[in-house]
């Protein structure tokens, strides 16, 4: 009788092990289409509670008042954002540097002995950052609407967002036999380690190679497409069902994923949303490799890019659609280009 009880209660406490991993029931649902069409999207409570300060957005600081000096007749090499007040500007520094680097504060970017020279190269990249934020939210609202983005939503208090993507290095073929593994089955967190290829952003967020690889009729004369090309687009949907926290039907329709009839306006933002990651990798990003240290590059040299994850971080909006770029009116448009004081 004792050893049929101890075994009991190394099954119990084999069942409890195996099911520590297991996502807690209930799990919220909400239907998101049509009724029928079988798109729910399912939340677990506890991850959403679990990642509230994560998705919080800081409170702004109070906004002062527009007229006064500007802010290049008072500060020296002052490129993008001379034409705000002193007061404006001296606030979207603050604000920069808690966004940022809280810990390190304004030296992070700026020489104490001199913060108008340009000598640390972190100073030369948030102005960079400072126009990327600005043409993103006067040029991309196609994706980002008026909510708009600032520094916080991506870096979240880090100097380096925690979701950022470099390429990935060619596979070694020696005598390890394996043959070409296409760049699959590491089961890698960029593809919620599924064995699908791993870096699924240099083809679609660098590239425009062809994200759609299905044909408009049966006959495979019409598609030139191969099963392998496909892969590579199912782990692309997968970062960015992961980078949402979404299931697939939230921008598809489950009646045909292929046709866009039918479709939740999800889909055409995230259209949008593709072309700007590769806009902004191209235009922002990479022509930053030689400002970059060696220990900021990835292995093969490059600058660290942005993907859906970058913004997104778990969430269908980014801070579940707080919207912090109303408070700073000088991050919705391009500045006025002011020429640097002497």
């Amino acid at each position: 009788m004792k050893s049929i009880v101890m075994n009991l209660k190394l099954l119990g406490l084999g069942a409890l092990v195996l099911l520590a991993g297991c996502e807690p029931p209930p799990n919220d649902t909400v239907q998101h289409g049509y009724r029928g069409t079988g798109m729910v999207q399912v939340y677990n409570p506890s991850t959403v509670e679990k990642n509230a300060d994560l998705h919080a957005a800081p409170v702004a600081l109070p906004a002062p008042a527009p007229d006064g000096t500007r802010a290049d007749k008072v500060y020296k090499n002052v490129k993008v954002l001379g034409n705000l007040s002193v007061g404006e500007f001296t606030r979207l520094m603050v604000s920069m540097s808690s966004w940022v680097a809280p810990n390190e504060g304004c030296t992070y970017c700026h020489n104490p002995a001199n913060f108008a020279e340009d000598s640390k190269y972190t100073k030369v990249v948030a102005r960079r950052m400072i126009e990327m934020t600005q043409h993103i939210n006067a040029d991309w609202q196609p994706h980002v609407a008026q909510t708009g983005v600032t520094c916080y939503t991506c870096h979240r208090g880090q100097p380096v967002p925690a979701q950022v993507w470099f390429k990935e290095p060619a596979q070694n073929t020696g005598a390890d036999f394996i043959g070409d593994a296409a760049g699959q089955n590491k089961a890698a967190a960029s593809v919620n380690l599924s064995s699908l290829p791993s870096d699924p952003f240099t083809p679609f967020l660098l590239e425009s190679k062809d994200i759609r690889v299905n044909g408009p009729k049966a006959l495979p004369t019409d598609n030139r497409h191969s099963i392998k090309q496909a892969e590579w687009t199912y782990g692309l949907m997968t970062h960015m069902s992961t980078a949402l926290g979404v299931n697939c039907t939230y921008c598809h329709n489950t009646q045909s994923f292929s046709n866009w009839n039918g479709n939740p306006p999800q889909r055409a933002k995230a259209w949008h949303g593709i072309r700007m990651a590769r806009d902004l990798n191209l235009d922002y990003m990479e022509p930053l490799q030689s400002t970059f240290p060696p220990n900021r590059l990835g292995p093969l040299g490059d600058t660290a890019k942005v993907n859906c994850a970058t913004c997104h971080q778990g969430a269908y909006k980014p801070l579940n659609g707080a919207q912090m770029a109303k408070d700073f009116p000088e991050l919705l448009r391009p500045a006025e280009r002011t020429v640097a004081s002497k």
